[in-house]
């Protein structure tokens, strides 16, 4: 079992920025594969924002191109989402996600307010 711990949601006024971060929370004996974010807007499905694989390549959800930036510290254990520009829209849940060993781990969300 593999715990994620997540921070730097907050409220913002639309066209702020938040940089939200994701850790593994414990030691771990193999690489992480890819880190990632998905988010759940208020009465939506949880969708893909982005995510960051070992060895650096990226992949981001139109949406969000241009404005989110994924990064994994040199640790590779922590992964960053720096979010500028911020809508309205944008308000959701965040989860950070981590595909290692073959399995998928979720970490518990953090809620990102973006105000008009």
């Amino acid at each position: 079992q593999v715990q994620l711990i997540e921070s730097g949601g907050g409220s913002v006024q639309a066209g702020g920025s938040l940089n939200l971060s994701c850790e593994v929370a414990e030691r771990i004996f193999h690489p992480i594969s890819i880190m990632g974010w998905y988010r759940q807007p208020p009465g939506k499905e949880r969708e893909f924002i982005a995510n960051i694989i070992s060895a650096g390549s990226t992949n981001y959800v139109a949406s969000v191109k241009g404005r989110f930036t994924i990064s994994l510290l040199i640790n590779k254990r922590t992964t960053t989402l720096q979010m500028n520009s911020l809508p309205p829209a944008d308000t959701a849940v965040y989860y950070c996600i981590v595909l290692y060993n073959g399995d998928s781990y979720w970490g518990q969300g953090t809620q990102v307010t973006v105000s008009s």
